[in-house]
């Protein structure tokens, strides 16, 4: 029982999460990238679609882990 709220509990943060790498891809390039660069002033269209790609398949997996203990038990 205890491992089911866990489940959900961590399915939920990784879909807030992937949401948020979705519509917040300049953000993120932000935070862990634009540091790295001197002379980038923002992300490249490639670096924006990919994650929005890594977004939604993390949002994905947290769906995933959220509806997997409904479904096994």
């Amino acid at each position: 029982m205890v491992n089911m709220w866990w489940s959900i509990g961590g399915g939920i943060i990784i879909f807030a999460l992937g949401m948020f790498i979705f519509l917040k891809p300049g953000l993120i390039w932000k935070l862990t990238e634009e540091w790295k660069s001197y002379r980038a002033d923002e992300p490249s269209e490639f670096y924006l679609k990919t994650t929005k790609i890594g977004g939604i398949l993390f949002a994905l997996f947290g769906i995933i882990m959220i509806m997997l203990p409904v479904i096994l038990e």
